[in-house]
């Protein structure tokens, strides 16, 4: 019973987080403001996530299978491609200490989509004060030239500023964290999951 009382803890969490993800919670000056909440429900086939957000003004039930899971094992991109992966990713980093590294990461991609210059130059300075400088609260984990190249880029900033930098942390990610996630009981009890209410259904 504690197992499982420990499981439905986790799946909430990974759920709350996946929301989390959605908003990155450190630019939210930036973005759009978002009220969500998340529910879930199992039955004989899948997990599944209902996310109900305001923003959209509508429920959107999204299906968990082993077989969404098991891809996660097929490349470190797939894996954060997926909204429920990079939310079970995040949470992994977060038991390492290390959850800066995606936050960077995320912040980057929200960054790459921005299309108001005036704003392209405040988030520039907001990424860089949080992950770059060698002040920065939650820096990042990348070498001298790499750090004074976004430095120098940031007198004028384009969407592919922070490019370099954003490489350098998805290398470290790839080669250090994901391994380690693929073996991580956050992993293995996803995994456990679906394929236990998977195998119910043919029982």
């Amino acid at each position: 019973m504690y197992s499982s009382f420990r499981t439905r803890a986790m799946k909430t969490r990974l759920g709350c987080l996946s929301n989390k993800s959605d908003s990155y919670s450190d630019f939210t000056a930036f973005l759009p403001p978002v009220t969500a909440k998340t529910t879930r429900c199992i039955n004989s086939e899948h997990i599944f996530v209902e996310v109900s957000n305001v923003h959209y003004s509508h429920s959107q039930l999204v299906r968990l299978s082993t077989e969404k899971v098991k891809q996660w094992t097929e490349s470190f991109d797939i894996l954060l491609s997926h909204k429920y992966g990079l939310a079970a990713f995040r949470a992994f980093l977060q038991t390492e200490f290390s959850e800066e590294n995606i936050e960077f990461w995320m912040a980057c991609e929200d960054y790459k989509k921005t299309k108001s210059t005036a704003k392209l130059g405040l988030k520039a300075k907001k990424i860089y004060e949080e992950f770059i400088d060698v002040q920065a609260a939650r820096e990042v984990n990348i070498d001298f030239q790499t750090r004074e190249m976004t430095r120098r880029n940031l007198q004028e900033p384009t969407p592919s500023c922070f490019d370099d930098a954003q490489g350098r942390v998805h290398s470290l990610m790839e080669k250090d964290s994901y391994p380690r996630f693929l073996r991580s009981k956050i992993y293995m009890d996803l995994l456990n999951q679906t394929q236990t209410h998977s195998q119910r259904r043919f029982s």
